[in-house]
């Protein structure tokens, strides 16, 4: 599995809508409220053969209520 968390911007108002659509889809592991730039921090695990990046433009940016996103991909868990 890879492991990889994307930062999400949401539009102003829709922070908890955007966390239950998450949710509501099942394709989150962990999603957490954050302040700073971003709204929601989400951690993803996904198939080796995953395109990351498909993934995420398909799965997650057409999500409404989502402003912008920008995504972190990890190496190791210590």
């Amino acid at each position: 599995m890879i492991v990889f968390f994307v930062q999400i911007k949401c539009q102003l108002g829709k922070s908890y809508e955007v966390a239950n659509a998450l949710a509501d889809a099942e394709i989150a592991s962990e999603i957490y409220s954050t302040a700073g730039d971003f709204d929601l921090l989400v951690k993803f695990y996904v198939p080796k053969d995953t395109d990351i990046g498909h993934f995420v433009n398909e799965k997650v940016q057409k999500l409404e209520g989502i402003q912008d996103t920008r995504t972190l991909i990890t190496f190791k868990a210590f």
